[in-house]
């Protein structure tokens, strides 16, 4: 799979489309079929107990999936969640970036299937896992 978007294109897209969380997550890494990005984790992010929330790590996950899918299809802003199963599997960290490695698993004319990992940033052991489905827009004909 060729890669369609470089990471900081895929940064310069989510800052055009979504303005309202583009500041909170960073592209760090694109290649054939993954990415590698993070949550910069600040205290919007986090829950009682000192741990990030899951509505925020969901975030994450979701992002992902959706850079992970443009950067093989190229700029979709209406590419869509239409599937997402995530398992918290440990307490992330408070205090640093939470890591998230997207994996494309399936990329087809009409979906996309990916499989995200989230680490927070040092631990060796993933916080969670993610398996989400993007729905493709069609493309214009002519």
């Amino acid at each position: 799979m060729p890669v369609m978007m470089t990471a900081q294109e895929l940064n310069d897209f989510m800052g055009q489309v979504f303005q309202q969380v583009a500041d909170d997550f960073n592209v760090d890494h694109v290649g054939e079929g993954e990415v590698t990005m993070r949550l910069l984790v600040s205290d919007k992010h986090l829950r009682p107990g000192g741990t990030v929330s899951g509505p925020s790590m969901f975030g994450l996950a979701d992002v992902a999936a959706y850079i992970v899918t443009l950067s093989q299809i190229g700029p979709q802003a209406l590419a869509v969640t239409t599937n997402c199963s995530i398992d918290f599997m440990r307490k992330p960290a408070a205090d640093v970036p939470l890591i998230a490695k997207a994996r494309l698993l399936k990329l087809g004319k009409q979906l996309s299937v990916t499989d995200v990992l989230l680490y927070s940033e040092g631990m060796d052991a993933p916080v969670a896992r993610a398996s989400l489905t993007y729905a493709i827009p069609p493309r214009p004909i002519g």
